[in-house]
């Protein structure tokens, strides 16, 4: 890569963590705990370290995140190469050649076929408003069986976050153990993994720094509905004390909260959490 290139290539996960693509687990994880050790819990460098960690750390993450890196790589390299023709959809398989009358593109008027043979355009039409009608009544039968609208689901999925959202980002350094285990009741089994290292971090440090952070729900809106997927943006207030503030000091949040439908309850399958701005 040229120096032109790498002064212009993004900061990756693994610069924010100042490690080799190649370091290990351990040497992430090491890098991680020491690069937050002497931060506060609400600054942007703690949400950046932590960000990275989630993903360097988790084995199927790392890989898909690596096969973005190297694709990015590739596409600056052969940025200065010149233009290639591009492919015709059709040439490519992606569409269909256009529907015209037979004839129209034959060698001369001796060889066209009588007019009149093609598909008329207004048939399509009516063929597109019947399979589109079809979507719709399925749609709506199944919305109909499951007794549950998607404008329901997502209500029901915003007030699961900001229920779990509490429990989830609340710790006392005197009740680690009890902390932790009431946050996993409201995560889904894929997030509990990545929660449970965060976690493992929290624990490190709470006790010597005598941190005590009591989370508290603002307010909340909706980002992506759905039926079985919601997102959620759940304004949150975290008033922290330790060692040296006593006090309470608030750091205020926004955190985009992805609630999973799991049997009859939703459960927190990711979150991203980055200061409130204004």
């Amino acid at each position: 890569m040229t120096d032109t290139q790498s002064s212009t290539r993004s900061p990756s996960w693994y610069d924010v963590l100042d490690v080799d693509r190649a370091a290990s687990a351990d040497q992430v994880r090491a890098a991680w705990r020491a690069s937050i050790a002497d931060l506060e819990p609400g600054s942007r460098r703690f949400a950046s370290l932590n960000a990275a960690a989630e993903v360097l750390l988790d084995p199927r993450r790392r890989a898909a995140y690596d096969a973005t890196l190297t694709e990015t790589e590739t596409e600056t390299e052969t940025e200065t190469e010149p233009p290639v023709s591009p492919v015709s959809p059709v040439e490519e398989g992606r569409l269909a050649p256009p529907l015209v009358e037979e004839g129209t593109r034959g060698p001369g008027p001796e060889t066209a076929a009588p007019a009149g043979r093609g598909v008329p355009t207004w048939l399509l039409a009516v063929g597109g408003l019947v399979l589109v009608a079809l979507l719709a009544g399925c749609a709506w039968a199944w919305q109909s069986t499951s007794g549950e609208t998607e404008e329901e689901a997502t209500r029901a999925a915003q007030a699961a976050a900001e229920r779990a959202i509490v429990p989830v980002l609340s710790y006392g350094f005197e009740t680690l153990e009890e902390d932790q285990a009431r946050a996993q009741g409201y995560l889904t089994s894929d997030y509990r993994e990545d929660y449970d290292q965060l976690f493992a971090v929290i624990s490190d440090n709470a006790p010597q720094t005598q941190t005590t952070v009591d989370a508290e729900v603002v307010a909340s809106g909706i980002v992506r509905s759905g039926v079985d997927r919601v997102d959620v943006l759940v304004f949150v207030d975290r008033p922290t004390t330790n060692k040296l503030t006593p006090e309470p000091e608030t750091y205020k949040d926004q955190v985009t909260v992805t609630m999973q439908k799991v049997g009859d309850e939703w459960l927190v399958d990711n979150l991203v959490t980055s200061p409130a701005q204004g």
